[in-house]
Protein backbone atom coordinates (compact mmCIF):
# COMPACT_ATOMS: atom_id res chain seq x y z
CA UNK A 1 0.00 0.00 0.00
CA UNK A 2 1.32 3.47 -0.82
CA UNK A 3 2.63 5.71 1.92
CA UNK A 4 0.50 8.27 3.76
CA UNK A 5 1.17 11.97 3.41
CA UNK A 6 0.34 15.03 5.54
CA UNK A 7 -0.48 13.17 8.76
CA UNK A 8 0.54 10.07 10.62
CA UNK A 9 -0.94 6.65 10.00
CA UNK A 10 -1.92 6.29 13.67
CA UNK A 11 -3.72 9.65 13.79
CA UNK A 12 -5.79 9.06 10.67
CA UNK A 13 -6.64 5.40 11.24
CA UNK A 14 -7.06 4.86 14.99
CA UNK A 15 -10.13 2.61 15.40
CA UNK A 16 -12.71 4.52 13.39
CA UNK A 17 -15.88 4.18 11.36
CA UNK A 18 -14.57 4.37 7.80
CA UNK A 19 -16.39 4.62 4.49
CA UNK A 20 -14.54 3.47 1.36
CA UNK A 21 -15.70 5.07 -1.90
CA UNK A 22 -14.41 3.75 -5.21
CA UNK A 23 -14.12 5.52 -8.55
CA UNK A 24 -13.19 3.95 -11.86
CA UNK A 25 -13.17 0.44 -13.26
CA UNK A 26 -13.51 -3.04 -11.78
CA UNK A 27 -9.74 -3.23 -11.23
CA UNK A 28 -10.02 -0.22 -8.95
CA UNK A 29 -12.96 -1.84 -7.17
CA UNK A 30 -10.80 -4.87 -6.44
CA UNK A 31 -8.10 -2.55 -5.05
CA UNK A 32 -10.69 -0.83 -2.87
CA UNK A 33 -11.76 -4.23 -1.54
CA UNK A 34 -8.14 -4.98 -0.66
CA UNK A 35 -7.90 -1.66 1.17
CA UNK A 36 -11.17 -2.36 3.01
CA UNK A 37 -9.86 -5.74 4.13
CA UNK A 38 -6.68 -4.20 5.50
CA UNK A 39 -8.68 -1.61 7.42
CA UNK A 40 -11.03 -4.20 8.90
CA UNK A 41 -8.14 -6.37 10.05
CA UNK A 42 -6.71 -3.34 11.83
CA UNK A 43 -9.92 -3.06 13.86
CA UNK A 44 -11.82 -0.37 11.97
CA UNK A 45 -15.54 -0.54 11.25
CA UNK A 46 -16.59 -0.19 7.61
CA UNK A 47 -19.75 1.85 7.05
CA UNK A 48 -21.76 3.10 4.08
CA UNK A 49 -22.75 6.55 5.29
CA UNK A 50 -21.59 10.13 4.83
CA UNK A 51 -21.60 10.46 8.61
CA UNK A 52 -18.37 8.63 9.35
CA UNK A 53 -15.12 9.28 11.14
CA UNK A 54 -13.23 9.07 7.87
CA UNK A 55 -13.85 8.62 4.16
CA UNK A 56 -11.25 7.00 1.93
CA UNK A 57 -11.73 7.88 -1.74
CA UNK A 58 -10.05 5.40 -4.10
CA UNK A 59 -9.42 7.35 -7.29
CA UNK A 60 -8.81 6.99 -11.02
CA UNK A 61 -6.97 9.27 -13.46
CA UNK A 62 -6.69 7.10 -16.57
CA UNK A 63 -8.19 9.72 -18.89
CA UNK A 64 -9.35 13.33 -18.62
CA UNK A 65 -12.95 12.42 -17.74
CA UNK A 66 -11.71 10.23 -14.87
CA UNK A 67 -9.59 13.09 -13.54
CA UNK A 68 -12.58 15.43 -13.61
CA UNK A 69 -14.72 12.87 -11.78
CA UNK A 70 -12.02 12.48 -9.13
CA UNK A 71 -11.61 16.23 -8.60
CA UNK A 72 -15.40 16.70 -8.33
CA UNK A 73 -15.62 13.87 -5.80
CA UNK A 74 -12.81 15.35 -3.67
CA UNK A 75 -14.52 18.77 -3.67
CA UNK A 76 -17.89 17.24 -2.74
CA UNK A 77 -16.33 15.32 0.14
CA UNK A 78 -14.45 18.39 1.36
CA UNK A 79 -17.79 20.19 1.49
CA UNK A 80 -19.22 17.38 3.65
CA UNK A 81 -16.18 17.63 5.87
CA UNK A 82 -16.61 21.38 6.23
CA UNK A 83 -20.23 20.81 7.30
CA UNK A 84 -19.06 18.33 9.94
CA UNK A 85 -20.56 15.19 8.37
CA UNK A 86 -17.15 13.51 8.13
CA UNK A 87 -14.12 14.14 10.30
CA UNK A 88 -11.27 13.14 7.98
CA UNK A 89 -10.77 12.64 4.25
CA UNK A 90 -8.12 10.38 2.75
CA UNK A 91 -7.52 10.30 -1.02
CA UNK A 92 -6.03 7.04 -2.32
CA UNK A 93 -5.07 5.33 -5.56
CA UNK A 94 -3.95 6.47 -8.97
CA UNK A 95 -4.71 10.19 -8.68
CA UNK A 96 -2.36 10.91 -5.75
CA UNK A 97 0.17 8.46 -7.19
CA UNK A 98 0.30 10.51 -10.37
CA UNK A 99 -0.24 14.05 -9.06
CA UNK A 100 1.12 13.86 -5.51
CA UNK A 101 2.98 17.20 -5.49
CA UNK A 102 0.22 19.13 -7.26
CA UNK A 103 -2.66 17.97 -5.08
CA UNK A 104 -0.80 18.67 -1.83
CA UNK A 105 -1.12 22.35 -2.83
CA UNK A 106 -4.63 22.26 -4.31
CA UNK A 107 -6.74 20.41 -1.72
CA UNK A 108 -5.90 21.88 1.67
CA UNK A 109 -8.64 20.04 3.56
CA UNK A 110 -7.49 16.53 2.66
CA UNK A 111 -5.94 14.86 5.71
CA UNK A 112 -3.81 12.22 3.98
CA UNK A 113 -2.90 10.68 0.65
CA UNK A 114 -2.22 7.04 -0.17
CA UNK A 115 -0.61 6.11 -3.47
CA UNK A 116 -1.55 3.21 -5.75
CA UNK A 117 -2.44 0.08 -3.81
CA UNK A 118 0.21 -2.56 -4.37
CA UNK A 119 -0.49 -6.13 -5.42
CA UNK A 120 0.80 -8.43 -2.69
CA UNK A 121 -0.13 -12.01 -1.86
CA UNK A 122 -0.88 -11.12 1.76
CA UNK A 123 -3.24 -8.26 0.92
CA UNK A 124 -5.50 -10.50 -1.19
CA UNK A 125 -5.97 -12.94 1.68
CA UNK A 126 -7.66 -10.12 3.60
CA UNK A 127 -9.69 -8.65 0.74
CA UNK A 128 -13.36 -7.77 1.30
CA UNK A 129 -15.37 -7.95 -1.96
CA UNK A 130 -17.28 -4.69 -2.51
CA UNK A 131 -19.61 -6.34 -5.01
CA UNK A 132 -22.95 -8.02 -4.30
CA UNK A 133 -22.32 -11.44 -2.74
CA UNK A 134 -23.26 -13.44 -5.86
CA UNK A 135 -20.44 -12.13 -8.07
CA UNK A 136 -16.85 -11.11 -7.57
CA UNK A 137 -13.79 -9.79 -9.36
CA UNK A 138 -10.59 -11.82 -9.29
CA UNK A 139 -7.51 -9.71 -10.00
CA UNK A 140 -4.69 -11.90 -11.29
CA UNK A 141 -2.11 -9.31 -12.37
CA UNK A 142 -1.19 -5.66 -12.04
CA UNK A 143 -0.12 -3.05 -14.59
CA UNK A 144 0.38 -3.83 -18.28
CA UNK A 145 2.97 -5.79 -20.20
CA UNK A 146 2.58 -3.87 -23.44
CA UNK A 147 3.46 -0.17 -22.91
CA UNK A 148 1.03 1.32 -25.44
CA UNK A 149 2.12 4.84 -26.26
CA UNK A 150 -1.20 6.48 -25.38
CA UNK A 151 -1.54 4.84 -21.94
CA UNK A 152 -0.42 6.22 -18.58
CA UNK A 153 -1.09 3.05 -16.55
CA UNK A 154 2.48 1.62 -16.51
CA UNK A 155 3.79 4.99 -15.29
CA UNK A 156 1.35 4.87 -12.37
CA UNK A 157 1.29 1.16 -11.59
CA UNK A 158 4.89 0.23 -12.32
CA UNK A 159 6.08 -2.96 -13.98
CA UNK A 160 3.76 -5.84 -14.84
CA UNK A 161 3.29 -8.31 -11.97
CA UNK A 162 1.45 -11.65 -11.93
CA UNK A 163 0.09 -13.22 -8.76
CA UNK A 164 1.19 -16.78 -8.05
CA UNK A 165 -1.14 -19.59 -9.06
CA UNK A 166 -1.38 -20.74 -5.43
CA UNK A 167 -2.54 -17.32 -4.27
CA UNK A 168 -5.14 -17.10 -7.03
CA UNK A 169 -6.48 -20.59 -6.41
CA UNK A 170 -6.72 -19.93 -2.68
CA UNK A 171 -8.89 -16.90 -3.42
CA UNK A 172 -11.01 -18.86 -5.90
CA UNK A 173 -11.70 -21.53 -3.28
CA UNK A 174 -12.57 -18.89 -0.69
CA UNK A 175 -14.99 -17.13 -3.04
CA UNK A 176 -16.46 -20.46 -4.14
CA UNK A 177 -17.10 -21.43 -0.50
CA UNK A 178 -18.86 -18.09 0.02
CA UNK A 179 -21.39 -18.96 -2.69
CA UNK A 180 -20.18 -16.69 -5.49
CA UNK A 181 -21.92 -17.62 -8.76
CA UNK A 182 -20.01 -15.42 -11.20
CA UNK A 183 -16.26 -14.86 -11.20
CA UNK A 184 -14.90 -12.04 -13.35
CA UNK A 185 -11.17 -12.38 -13.98
CA UNK A 186 -9.53 -8.99 -14.35
CA UNK A 187 -6.23 -7.22 -14.87
CA UNK A 188 -4.91 -4.62 -17.30
CA UNK A 189 -3.85 -7.54 -19.53
CA UNK A 190 -4.83 -10.95 -18.21
CA UNK A 191 -3.52 -12.64 -21.37
CA UNK A 192 0.02 -11.72 -20.31
CA UNK A 193 -0.47 -13.59 -17.04
CA UNK A 194 2.64 -15.59 -16.13
CA UNK A 195 5.05 -13.96 -18.56
CA UNK A 196 6.98 -12.45 -15.64
CA UNK A 197 6.72 -15.31 -13.12
CA UNK A 198 6.81 -18.32 -15.41
CA UNK A 199 8.29 -16.88 -18.64
CA UNK A 200 5.25 -18.03 -20.62
CA UNK A 201 1.65 -17.07 -21.22
CA UNK A 202 -0.04 -19.09 -18.51
CA UNK A 203 -3.68 -17.95 -18.59
CA UNK A 204 -5.04 -21.03 -20.37
CA UNK A 205 -3.45 -23.39 -17.83
CA UNK A 206 -4.61 -21.20 -14.95
CA UNK A 207 -8.20 -21.24 -16.23
CA UNK A 208 -8.28 -25.03 -16.23
CA UNK A 209 -7.17 -25.04 -12.60
CA UNK A 210 -9.73 -22.38 -11.66
CA UNK A 211 -12.51 -24.40 -13.28
CA UNK A 212 -11.42 -27.52 -11.39
CA UNK A 213 -11.14 -25.64 -8.07
CA UNK A 214 -14.64 -24.12 -8.23
CA UNK A 215 -17.73 -26.11 -7.26
CA UNK A 216 -20.40 -23.43 -6.79
CA UNK A 217 -19.17 -20.87 -9.31
CA UNK A 218 -21.27 -21.20 -12.47
CA UNK A 219 -19.89 -18.46 -14.71
CA UNK A 220 -16.26 -17.48 -15.24
CA UNK A 221 -15.75 -14.37 -17.34
CA UNK A 222 -12.55 -13.00 -18.87
CA UNK A 223 -12.13 -9.23 -18.94
CA UNK A 224 -9.41 -7.27 -20.73
CA UNK A 225 -7.66 -9.74 -23.05
CA UNK A 226 -4.95 -8.05 -25.10
CA UNK A 227 -5.30 -9.14 -28.77
CA UNK A 228 -1.58 -9.69 -29.42
CA UNK A 229 -1.39 -12.13 -26.49
CA UNK A 230 -4.45 -14.30 -27.24
CA UNK A 231 -3.21 -17.83 -28.03
CA UNK A 232 -4.81 -20.80 -29.78
CA UNK A 233 -4.57 -22.67 -26.48
CA UNK A 234 -6.60 -19.96 -24.73
CA UNK A 235 -9.30 -20.00 -27.40
CA UNK A 236 -9.53 -23.78 -27.10
CA UNK A 237 -9.93 -23.61 -23.30
CA UNK A 238 -12.70 -21.02 -23.60
CA UNK A 239 -14.44 -23.24 -26.15
CA UNK A 240 -14.11 -26.43 -24.11
CA UNK A 241 -14.77 -25.31 -20.53
CA UNK A 242 -18.55 -25.01 -19.93
CA UNK A 243 -18.09 -22.65 -16.95
CA UNK A 244 -16.24 -20.05 -19.02
CA UNK A 245 -18.66 -17.54 -20.52
CA UNK A 246 -18.46 -17.38 -24.29
CA UNK A 247 -17.91 -13.67 -23.90
CA UNK A 248 -14.53 -12.33 -24.88
CA UNK A 249 -13.53 -8.79 -23.99
CA UNK A 250 -10.77 -7.93 -26.41
CA UNK A 251 -10.03 -4.17 -26.60
CA UNK A 252 -8.65 -3.53 -30.08
CA UNK A 253 -8.42 0.29 -29.71
CA UNK A 254 -7.91 0.78 -33.47
CA UNK A 255 -7.58 -1.24 -36.65
CA UNK A 256 -5.54 0.80 -39.13
CA UNK A 257 -1.94 -0.39 -39.36
CA UNK A 258 -0.51 3.13 -39.20
CA UNK A 259 -2.17 3.80 -35.85
CA UNK A 260 -1.49 0.29 -34.51
CA UNK A 261 2.22 0.66 -35.27
CA UNK A 262 2.76 4.11 -33.81
CA UNK A 263 0.71 3.23 -30.73
CA UNK A 264 2.81 0.09 -30.13
CA UNK A 265 -0.13 -2.34 -30.24
CA UNK A 266 2.13 -5.16 -31.55
CA UNK A 267 -0.44 -6.46 -34.00
CA UNK A 268 -1.75 -5.69 -37.48
CA UNK A 269 -5.14 -5.44 -39.12
CA UNK A 270 -4.56 -8.73 -40.93
CA UNK A 271 -3.64 -10.53 -37.70
CA UNK A 272 -6.64 -9.03 -35.91
CA UNK A 273 -9.08 -10.13 -38.61
CA UNK A 274 -7.62 -13.64 -38.48
CA UNK A 275 -7.91 -13.71 -34.68
CA UNK A 276 -11.59 -12.78 -34.83
CA UNK A 277 -12.21 -15.45 -37.48
CA UNK A 278 -10.43 -18.06 -35.33
CA UNK A 279 -12.52 -17.16 -32.29
CA UNK A 280 -15.80 -17.28 -34.17
CA UNK A 281 -14.91 -20.52 -35.96
CA UNK A 282 -13.91 -22.33 -32.76
CA UNK A 283 -16.61 -20.73 -30.59
CA UNK A 284 -19.67 -20.17 -32.81
CA UNK A 285 -21.71 -18.82 -29.89
CA UNK A 286 -19.01 -16.32 -28.85
CA UNK A 287 -19.99 -12.73 -28.19
CA UNK A 288 -17.15 -10.25 -28.66
CA UNK A 289 -16.81 -7.03 -26.71
CA UNK A 290 -14.26 -4.47 -27.85
CA UNK A 291 -13.34 -0.81 -27.47
CA UNK A 292 -11.98 1.70 -29.94
CA UNK A 293 -10.32 5.07 -29.46
CA UNK A 294 -11.13 7.81 -31.96
CA UNK A 295 -8.93 10.85 -32.51
CA UNK A 296 -5.58 9.22 -31.78
CA UNK A 297 -2.60 11.23 -33.11
CA UNK A 298 -2.28 10.72 -36.84
CA UNK A 299 -5.87 9.55 -37.35
CA UNK A 300 -6.89 11.17 -40.63
CA UNK A 301 -10.41 11.08 -42.03
CA UNK A 302 -9.36 8.25 -44.35
CA UNK A 303 -7.96 6.23 -41.44
CA UNK A 304 -11.13 6.83 -39.42
CA UNK A 305 -13.29 5.66 -42.33
CA UNK A 306 -11.26 2.45 -42.39
CA UNK A 307 -12.19 1.94 -38.74
CA UNK A 308 -15.88 2.56 -39.48
CA UNK A 309 -15.82 0.06 -42.35
CA UNK A 310 -14.17 -2.52 -40.09
CA UNK A 311 -16.84 -2.10 -37.39
CA UNK A 312 -19.59 -2.53 -39.98
CA UNK A 313 -17.94 -5.68 -41.34
CA UNK A 314 -17.13 -7.36 -38.00
CA UNK A 315 -20.48 -6.57 -36.32
CA UNK A 316 -19.23 -6.76 -32.75
CA UNK A 317 -21.90 -7.75 -30.25
CA UNK A 318 -20.60 -5.20 -27.72
CA UNK A 319 -18.59 -2.11 -28.53
CA UNK A 320 -17.47 0.95 -26.59
CA UNK A 321 -15.90 4.10 -27.99
CA UNK A 322 -13.57 6.54 -26.25
CA UNK A 323 -12.25 9.88 -27.41
CA UNK A 324 -8.46 10.01 -27.23
CA UNK A 325 -7.32 11.73 -24.05
CA UNK A 326 -3.96 13.45 -24.43
CA UNK A 327 -2.15 12.45 -21.24
CA UNK A 328 1.04 14.17 -20.16
CA UNK A 329 3.82 11.68 -19.50
CA UNK A 330 2.89 9.39 -22.40
CA UNK A 331 4.82 9.20 -25.70
CA UNK A 332 1.62 10.01 -27.63
CA UNK A 333 1.34 13.37 -25.89
CA UNK A 334 4.05 14.92 -28.08
CA UNK A 335 3.25 13.06 -31.29
CA UNK A 336 2.47 15.12 -34.40
CA UNK A 337 -0.99 14.97 -35.93
CA UNK A 338 -3.01 15.72 -32.79
CA UNK A 339 -6.73 15.74 -33.62
CA UNK A 340 -9.01 18.65 -32.78
CA UNK A 341 -11.50 18.04 -29.94
CA UNK A 342 -14.47 18.90 -32.13
CA UNK A 343 -13.33 16.30 -34.68
CA UNK A 344 -12.96 13.69 -31.92
CA UNK A 345 -16.52 14.40 -30.78
CA UNK A 346 -17.89 14.12 -34.31
CA UNK A 347 -16.08 10.83 -34.94
CA UNK A 348 -17.22 9.47 -31.57
CA UNK A 349 -20.85 10.20 -32.44
CA UNK A 350 -20.55 8.72 -35.93
CA UNK A 351 -19.01 5.46 -34.73
CA UNK A 352 -21.48 5.11 -31.88
CA UNK A 353 -24.37 5.62 -34.31
CA UNK A 354 -23.02 2.83 -36.52
CA UNK A 355 -22.70 0.49 -33.54
CA UNK A 356 -26.15 1.41 -32.23
CA UNK A 357 -27.76 0.10 -35.41
CA UNK A 358 -25.66 -3.08 -35.24
CA UNK A 359 -26.53 -3.62 -31.58
CA UNK A 360 -30.26 -3.14 -32.15
CA UNK A 361 -30.20 -5.73 -34.94
CA UNK A 362 -28.25 -8.24 -32.83
CA UNK A 363 -30.55 -7.69 -29.83
CA UNK A 364 -33.66 -8.38 -31.94
CA UNK A 365 -32.27 -11.81 -32.80
CA UNK A 366 -32.65 -12.86 -29.14
CA UNK A 367 -36.43 -12.36 -29.15
CA UNK A 368 -38.19 -15.72 -28.82
CA UNK A 369 -35.06 -17.46 -27.53
CA UNK A 370 -34.50 -18.82 -24.03
CA UNK A 371 -31.39 -17.66 -22.18
CA UNK A 372 -29.80 -18.30 -18.81
CA UNK A 373 -30.05 -15.12 -16.72
CA UNK A 374 -28.24 -14.33 -13.47
CA UNK A 375 -30.51 -12.29 -11.19
CA UNK A 376 -28.79 -9.18 -9.81
CA UNK A 377 -31.55 -7.31 -7.99
CA UNK A 378 -35.30 -6.93 -7.42
CA UNK A 379 -36.95 -3.97 -9.13
CA UNK A 380 -40.28 -3.63 -7.33
CA UNK A 381 -41.08 -5.01 -3.91
CA UNK A 382 -44.72 -5.72 -4.70
CA UNK A 383 -44.08 -7.44 -8.02
CA UNK A 384 -41.78 -10.24 -9.18
CA UNK A 385 -39.77 -7.96 -11.46
CA UNK A 386 -35.98 -8.22 -11.50
CA UNK A 387 -32.82 -7.05 -13.20
CA UNK A 388 -30.46 -9.71 -14.46
CA UNK A 389 -27.72 -10.44 -16.97
CA UNK A 390 -27.00 -13.12 -19.54
CA UNK A 391 -23.58 -14.82 -19.80
CA UNK A 392 -22.92 -12.25 -22.55
CA UNK A 393 -23.23 -9.24 -20.24
CA UNK A 394 -20.52 -8.19 -17.79
CA UNK A 395 -21.48 -6.26 -14.65
CA UNK A 396 -21.81 -2.48 -15.01
CA UNK A 397 -20.45 -2.21 -18.57
CA UNK A 398 -23.01 -4.17 -20.63
CA UNK A 399 -26.77 -4.41 -20.93
CA UNK A 400 -29.30 -5.99 -18.59
CA UNK A 401 -32.36 -8.22 -18.83
CA UNK A 402 -35.64 -7.00 -17.35
CA UNK A 403 -37.17 -10.19 -15.95
CA UNK A 404 -40.76 -10.82 -14.95
CA UNK A 405 -40.79 -13.97 -12.83
CA UNK A 406 -43.58 -16.38 -11.94
CA UNK A 407 -42.21 -16.77 -8.42
CA UNK A 408 -39.94 -14.93 -6.03
CA UNK A 409 -36.26 -14.93 -6.91
CA UNK A 410 -33.15 -13.74 -5.13
CA UNK A 411 -29.86 -12.24 -6.29
CA UNK A 412 -27.57 -15.02 -7.45
CA UNK A 413 -30.32 -17.22 -8.88
CA UNK A 414 -29.69 -18.36 -12.45
CA UNK A 415 -32.99 -18.90 -14.25
CA UNK A 416 -34.27 -19.70 -17.72
CA UNK A 417 -35.83 -16.62 -19.34
CA UNK A 418 -37.76 -16.46 -22.60
CA UNK A 419 -36.91 -13.18 -24.29
CA UNK A 420 -40.02 -11.25 -25.31
CA UNK A 421 -38.62 -7.86 -26.30
CA UNK A 422 -35.37 -6.13 -27.17
CA UNK A 423 -34.16 -2.61 -26.57
CA UNK A 424 -31.12 -0.75 -27.84
CA UNK A 425 -28.73 -2.56 -25.52
CA UNK A 426 -31.06 -4.43 -23.13
CA UNK A 427 -33.53 -7.29 -23.24
CA UNK A 428 -36.81 -8.15 -21.53
CA UNK A 429 -38.35 -11.53 -20.83
CA UNK A 430 -40.27 -13.89 -18.61
CA UNK A 431 -39.14 -16.89 -16.61
CA UNK A 432 -40.30 -20.27 -17.86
Amino acid sequence: MGSLKKSSHRKVFSKQKIRVINLGCARNLADAGTLAGILKKRGHRLVDSDKSDAVILNTCCFIEDAKKETIDAILDLLELKNKGHIKRLVVAGCFPERYRSEILKEFKGVDAYIGAIKLTEDSFSRQIPLTPSHFAYLKICESCYNLCRFCIIPSIKGKFISRTEDSILDEVKRLDAQGVKELNIIGQDITAYGMDLYQEKRLAKLLKKICSASKNIRWIRLLYTFPAHVTDELIDVIAQEPKICKYIDIPLQHIHDTILTQMNRRTTKKETVQLIKDIRNKIPQARLRTTFIVGLPGETEEIFEDLVAFVKEMRFEKLGVFKYSREEGTPAYDMPGQVDEAVKEERYNRLMKVQQAISEDIQRQFVGKTLDVLIDEKLKEEKNDYLGRTPYDAPDVDGVVYVHAKKKLKPGDIVKVRITDSLEYDLAGETL
